[in-house]
């Protein structure tokens, strides 16, 4: 329940503006307060009236709410909300949002928010899948605001329904489970998850390295928090970083590294404190026998690097693994799929393998969906494309099952 939640709803200029008045009747029923604030364009949907008759409050659309300098105060709507929720939100402010373009209420309300920022954009498929939104989505994830849409916590998989605005009854659900964690599903389980790609130095300024962006790994960690685990999270160099505003975020302890010898040290010296492993990251297989000290010209035609192999880090962890302790790992393969993984599931001694391959478009390296096959000496579960949160979300229902 939202009882005593106070919630700023932004809405933009969208054909599912309609929609947020549904919003406004769930979030009242479920006792929150509401204030709308609405753009310029928002009001040509949907009219002030109607929505300031559902929520008892004045709909605010403009900075002056009088001729006698009276204004509204976005510093103040920002300090109040326990949530703000921009349902429908258009490519525009999305955009807008991601680039700090303060040119009416509801942007310059967002920048003042104290509290957690959920959006809920709508749009058609073409404008979803710009790379220019898609660009502005994954730089507003950055800042910590959550995106609802179909696919990301409840419906579609793949491109089904994206862009579309997701239904308010799972707004409103999505809302409730972010707002109001339930200590019930708190889980005592210790969990070591590797992630991203390491890299492996060639001289000072060159290395081996992959194209993994962390984004799986990062994925589970927060899965697992969200249900109340501690997590120790090993990541190599990645861009991106944790939601400061998850529930739980206090449970996860991360390690940077950069190497695959730093990423084996720090796994070696956590496992045995810990419950489950699940090793996401993309380790490089081989480093140079040597590393330059100084940047290595280029004075010849050509260049014979020798390599060696890294430590199998999974591999590792399976011969340390005690009675009560389970190890998933992932396999990304580019052919004889099924094949590979299997007799990786039995060279790691893992619970179950995580399949996905490269061949699937639009998943796998700095992809935000994936599409998985899990596989154990019982069997092999297929899964639909879908996001990323999701695939975790399947992930460690497995792991709890083993």
């Amino acid at each position: 329940m939202l009882q005593g939640k106070k919630i700023v709803l932004g809405i933009t200029g969208s054909i599912a503006a309609y929609k947020a008045c549904l919003i406004i009747r769930g979030l009242i029923k479920q006792g929150a307060e509401v204030q709308v604030v609405i753009t310029p364009a928002g009001k040509e949907f949907i009219t002030p009236i109607t929505l300031s008759a559902l929520t008892h409050k004045p709909v605010i659309s403009e900075f002056f709410s009088q001729r006698d300098g009276t204004w509204n105060s976005h510093v103040d709507l920002g300090i109040w909300a326990d949530a703000m929720l921009i349902a429908p939100c258009t490519a525009s402010t999305i955009g807008k949002m991601a680039n700090g373009i303060a040119d009416n209420m509801l942007i310059t309300t967002y920048l003042s928010m104290k509290a957690p920022v959920f959006v809920a954009p709508a749009m058609d498929l073409d404008m979803y899948q710009h790379p220019t939104t898609q660009q502005n989505l994954e730089r507003l994830r950055s800042f910590g605001n959550q995106i609802i849409e179909p696919g990301s916590g409840f419906l579609a998989s793949g491109l089904e329904g994206k862009g579309r605005m997701e239904e308010p009854e799972q707004i409103i659900s999505y809302l409730d489970k972010a707002l109001n964690p339930r200590p019930s599903t708190l889980d005592p389980r210790h969990i070591l998850i590797t992630a991203g790609p390491t890299y492996e130095k060639i001289d000072p300024v060159r290395f081996i390295g992959n194209y993994s962006s962390g984004k799986m790994g990062f994925a589970l960690a927060e899965e697992c928090a969200r249900r109340g685990m501690d997590v120790t999270l090993i990541a190599g160099p990645v861009s991106i970083t944790l939601n400061p505003q998850l529930p739980n975020i206090n449970r996860i302890h991360r390690i940077d590294v950069e190497s695959c010898e730093e990423m084996y040290n720090a796994a070696i010296a956590a496992f045995p404190s810990c419950d489950d492993a699940i090793l996401c990251a993309a380790v490089a297989d081989f480093r140079p026998e040597t590393t330059a000290d100084k940047k290595i010209k280029r004075e010849k035609d050509d260049l014979i690097l020798r390599l060696k192999p890294t430590h199998d880090i999974a591999a590792a962890l399976g011969k340390m693994k005690r009675d009560g302790q389970h190890i998933v790992a992932f396999a990304l393969e580019t052919n004889n799929e099924e094949a590979n993984a299997m007799k990786k599931l039995q060279k790691k001694n893992a619970d179950f393998i995580v399949l996905n391959s490269t061949r699937i478009p639009g998943t796998t390296f700095q992809s935000d969906d994936n599409q998985i096959s899990i596989l154990s000496a019982t069997g092999k579960k297929d899964f639909a494309k879908k996001p990323k949160t999701e695939v975790a979300k399947d992930i460690i229902d497995e792991l709890l099952r083993v």
